[in-house]
């Protein structure tokens, strides 16, 4: 993949050969933040774990004390008084069975967040093929299948990211702005890699994080020092 000038000055400023502290590596991340838009801070977690296992399946989802520094748009599937307590606590779009069309054959996508109550899951699970390689399905254990909608919202509109491995069993979770001020960025990601700490499967044999990285949308990725955040 061909870089930019930009990108390669930024990327002899980082030292590969060394794993840095948290607070070194949010500060040359920032450093290297000179896009001229606000990049996104990402953490990119690899894993001892194997996904193929259930038992060895991260997925969850962690309030970030400070935010993500963007605006989600959240849909909700609900009926009734459940749809009326969604649209009241801000739901960005409510509805039900008349939205299949719509995702389905419009190829309709405004949105960053699905929440469905649990007797909306038959009608959300035929959207399965749209919505689940996108990340967008509905999930308990990420709490956006819930009879408290107000709750899901509240929490997803005060900075709650979803976590889970990807196929290559790697983590990949926005952890704030370039914007933010380094104490903010640490916050969120301590809170982070507490969350994935705490998920860690009992069933796991030999290293739980390989490695971690953090990286700005456009910057080179800093690699941090694996043994310090496991203690």
């Amino acid at each position: 993949m061909k870089r930019g000038k930009r990108y390669a000055e930024a990327a002899k400023t980082v030292d590969r050969a060394i794993q840095y502290d948290t607070a070194d590596a949010i500060a040359l991340v920032k450093k290297n933040a000179s896009a001229k838009f606000d990049e996104t801070v990402e953490a990119h977690i690899r894993t001892g774990c194997d996904g193929r296992h259930a038992d060895q399946q991260i997925r969850g989802a962690v309030v970030l004390p400070h935010g993500t520094g963007k605006t989600v748009r959240i849909l909700v599937f609900a009926k009734g008084p459940k749809a009326d307590e969604a649209q009241a606590a801000g739901a960005d779009y409510v509805g039900a069975e008349e939205l299949i069309p719509k995702i389905q054959n419009e190829g309709w996508l405004d949105f960053d967040v699905v929440v469905a109550t649990p007797d909306m899951m038959g009608v959300v699970g035929r959207l399965g093929r749209v919505l689940g390689p996108k990340g967008l399905m509905p999930n308990p254990k990420a709490g956006t299948v819930t009879m408290d909608v107000t709750k899901a919202i509240n929490d997803i509109k005060a900075g709650k990211i979803e976590y889970r491995l990807d196929k290559t069993n790697i983590i990949h979770v926005p952890v704030g702005k370039a914007s933010f001020t380094e104490e903010q960025l640490a916050d969120n990601f301590q809170t982070l890699i507490d969350a994935i700490m705490k998920a860690k499967p009992s069933t796991l044999k030999g290293a739980y994080l390989k490695s971690v990285t953090l990286t700005s949308t456009m910057g080179p990725g800093v690699k941090l020092n694996v043994a310090k955040l496991a203690n």
